[in-house]
Parts: C-alpha cells; sequence; structure tokens
C-alpha cells in the first residue's frame, strides 16, 4: 500500500472532484508514473489524477500549487526523454481522458482537439475532408496531440512539412496557479502581441499544460505517392546522397535511413524481404501527381551517388520497416539511445565520427535517422545490469559532443526531460539558461511543474 509523507497535504478536494478519477495506489498509477524512457520514477507519487475538461485541469493544478506539490504531466507516456516521470509525492495529472476532436473546420484547413487525442485518430478523422495533420511521429498510433506540442515532435515528414510547432496556430494552456491562457488565432497571419504558441510548443509542460489545440491541416495530395529504397554500400555515400536530394529541385515527402545494422536487426525482427548485402538503405517517398517521375530522377540521382541498388514502388510497402527499427532495435537488446540533430551538409561526417565512437567504445551503435532534416537516433547496445547502461551513455555522451561539434543539437525531437538535463551547458551558455529560468519563474513561481525538468 502507498504511504504518504508526515507531512502530505489533504487530498478531499480531488477526491470530490474526481472521485474514482483520483487513483493513489495500484497498477494505474504505477502506469502512469513512467513514460518510454530509460529512466524510472524516483519515487511513489501521492496519487494521479485524470480530468475530462479544462476546469478539471484548473482544479488541480490550483490544489498542487497552493499546497507546494510537484505535477508531472503526461499524455499516453510515449516519450523517450524522461519527461513524464512522477515525482515522489507528488502529483501525476494524465490528460488521456481529454481525447475529443472537438471540429474539424475544412474550409479553413483547422482541427480544433484536447490534448489527449491520438495523433492518427485525428488523421483517420480529417481524412474524410480530403486533409491530413503533418506531424507523423513513429509512435503516432499511440502518441498524444498534447505530447506530440510539449516535445514539438518531428517524424518522417518534417523535410517536407515542418515540426509540430509549423502545425499549431493556437492553444489554450492553464497555468502553474489554474488561471487559463490562450495563446494564437485562427487566421494564417497574426503579429499581436508576443507569440506565445511557439513559447509553449517544445517547453516539455515546464510553463503550463497544454489542454486542446487548433492545429493546421493540409490537403492530401492527389495521386499515388511511390517510395524509393537505395542500397549504399558506405554510409558516407548515402548521407552525400541525402545531401545532394535534399538540395535538388525535387523535396520529397519522406526521406529515411537505415544503416546496415539497422537492417540487419529489423529484417530478423519481422522478415520483410529487406536486402540482406550488409548495405545501407535510404528510404524515400514522393507524393502529388508527378510523385512517380520524381522517385525515378532522384533513384538516379542515388545511383550517381554510388547506390548499388534502387527499387521503386507504389504506395508505403517500403516504409513499413522504418517503423519497425524501435521494436526491432529495442528486442535486440540496443537500448540506450539519443537524437540528436545536424545540419544536412554534415551527415557524411557524423556518421563518420559515430563509425569511430563505436570503435574506441568497442560497443556496437545502430543508427537509423530522419535523414532529410539531418535528425539521427544512433542506439547503443548495453547489457541489462546498470554496469551496461553507464558505459552505453559515455558513447551517447561522446555522439551528442560530435554533433555539437558539427553545429547540431544534443535535441532534435524527442525534448531534455531528465535523460539529457544534464547536457543543457553544452549547449545553452549561461545568458541562455537564465533567461529560461526567468521565464520559467514567472509563470511557475512555485516551481511545481516538471521543476526537475529540463531548465
Amino acid at each position: 500500500m502507498h504511504t504518504q509523507s508526515p507531512t502530505a497535504p489533504p487530498t478531499s478536494e480531488l477526491h470530490q472532484i474526481f472521485g474514482a478519477r483520483f487513483v493513489t495506489e495500484g497498477p494505474e498509477l504505477d502506469r502512469v508514473s513512467r513514460d518510454e524512457s530509460r529512466y524510472q520514477p524516483q519515487g511513489i507519487a501521492l496519487g494521479a489524477v485524470f480530468p475530462e475538461t479544462t476546469a478539471e485541469v484548473c482544479v488541480a493544478l490550483r490544489w498542487a500549487n497552493q499546497h507546494g506539490v510537484q505535477v508531472s504531466v503526461r499524455g499516453t507516456g510515449t516519450g523517450l526523454s524522461g519527461g513524464a516521470l512522477a515525482y515522489d509525492h507528488g502529483l501525476v495529472l494524465s490528460l488521456e481522458r481529454m481525447n475529443q476532436i472537438v471540429r474539424i473546420d475544412p474550409v479553413n484547413r483547422l482541427a480544433d482537439v484536447q490534448a489527449g487525442v491520438i495523433n492518427a485518430d485525428l488523421n483517420q478523422a480529417a481524412r474524410e475532408f480530403g486533409l491530413f495533420f503533418a506531424p507523423d511521429p513513429a509512435s503516432a498510433t499511440t502518441a498524444s496531440i498534447g505530447g506530440n506540442i510539449a516535445t514539438n515532435a518531428g517524424g518522417l515528414r518534417c523535410i517536407s512539412h515542418g515540426v509540430t510547432r509549423d502545425s499549431v496556430a493556437a492553444l489554450e494552456v492553464v497555468l502553474a496557479d489554474g488561471s487559463i491562457l490562450h495563446t494564437g488565432a485562427r487566421t494564417l497571419k497574426n503579429v499581436v502581441g508576443l507569440d506565445l504558441t511557439s513559447l509553449f510548443v517544445g517547453s516539455e509542460g515546464t510553463l503550463g499544460v497544454i489542454t486542446s489545440a487548433t492545429l493546421r491541416l493540409q490537403p492530401i495530395a492527389a495521386g499515388t505517392p511511390y517510395t524509393f529504397r537505395a542500397s549504399f554500400e558506405s554510409i558516407e555515400a548515402a548521407g552525400r546522397a541525402v545531401t545532394a536530394i535534399v538540395n535538388s529541385v525535387q523535396t520529397p515527402e519522406v526521406l529515411e535511413l537505415l544503416d546496415a545494422r539497422s537492417v540487419e536487426i529489423i529484417e530478423a525482427y519481422k522478415p520483410s524481404s529487406l536486402p540482406a548485402d550488409g548495405n545501407n538503405l535510404l528510404i524515400g517517398q514522393f507524393t502529388g501527381l508527378q510523385a512517380e517521375a520524381m522517385a525515378q530522377d532522384t533513384a538516379q540521382l542515388c545511383r550517381e551517388y554510388g547506390a548499388a541498388e534502387v527499387v521503386i514502388a507504389e504506395g508505403d510497402s517500403l516504409l513499413e520497416a522504418r517503423r519497425l527499427a524501435n521494436p526491432a532495435l529495442s528486442a535486440q537488446g540496443l537500448r540506450v539511445s539519443c537524437d540528436v540533430a545536424v545540419p544536412v551538409g554534415q551527415l557524411a561526417e557524423v556518421f563518420r565520427g559515430i563509425d569511430r565512437i563505436s570503435q574506441n567504445h568497442g560497443r556496437t551503435i545502430s543508427v537509423v535517422a530522419h535523414a532529410g532534416d539531418g535528425n539521427l537516433h544512433p542506439t547503443v547496445e548495453a547489457e541489462d545490469t546498470a554496469q551496461g547502461y553507464a558505459a552505453a551513455e559515455l558513447v551517447i555522451e561522446d555522439i551528442t559532443k560530435l554533433a555539437l561539434s558539427l553545429g547540431g543539437t544534443i535535441s532534435g525531437e524527442h525534448g531534455i526531460g531528465l535523460v539529457k538535463r544534464d547536457q543543457l551547458p553544452w549547449q545553452l551558455d549561461d545568458t541562455a539558461r537564465r533567461t529560461h529560468q526567468l521565464i520559467k519563474h514567472a509563470l511557475d513561481p512555485k516551481h511545481i511543474l516538471t521543476a526537475r525538468r529540463g531548465i
């Protein structure tokens, strides 16, 4: 049974408002106290609430602010950065029941949704109007819109449609004191006041709780998508091909890279006729009426940069292997990963550097990448022991420092959370961190919201 701290605040108000939707022990509390990261909660939360309305979120935050209780905010817990872990004697605020698609406005290409709506569910609803929501994280079938926004999620379509921030028109946010803030507008142009919408996108729950959003939708391209798959003996050659593709006149919808080790692991996990020649794979997709011609042109460009084999097919079949990467790598024991990003022109150099790091540490590193925007996901083998994880973390640190040395970033899309908190000074100088802290203190003076995460 969960034992509260001797100074635990009274929870009668939460029991009264939430009833059975306030849980204080058992498997449900354990489930919502963790995310998909390699980190574990540092203690046991005093409870979790499952609001269904913005008003209920306000009640929970006012209570927490009054009693100085730390709050961890979560959607469906698919995050990889340790940003949704429970605090010891803290309150978990789960938005998974706030899952209503309020309205789709096809004329203005907008969708009004609660934060707990699943990415793929929104796309299914938008498809009826010939529209789609562009952000496409690998966890789209389980990740919530609120989580996408809180981490400024990326995914497979960033090269053509940008990150989540580019698809958010307006937000409803509950601040730490329980007050409600509305940001943005439904218009394409809006220069009134500061850009508060962008301030909250990617803030990982540190500044307020996003409860609903107005999102921009895109028209589904006419015609049949065409996907190409190019095989390269050298991953550096594949990186040079990516740079050439990105700088060509034809922008693919998707451009992904799997190194040879990833290909081997994915094929063993779920056979799908991937090449068994030990080569690295570059996979891209084009949409629109000229999709086939653009795929053919890009296939020829890949050949010019050393591709040993190029295959072109209709539809999404060649992309399926990319979406299997995370479960396949985890099943193989490659458990410690990061999501660094570098300028696209530095892809060949970063791959060379990762190979050197692998040799120096004597550990296998597998790389999958949103190659078109320079976002890499290196994953390191790690024995399931404290020593194994610690050794793999040293490899990740070297990869992160390599990315920074090439003009990159410590995180392209997963966020900071607990996993990368100690790496922040590597990228942000004293002035930048102090500015972050001033904003945090202004919006959350008691620092109850995800207080250990990030800044």
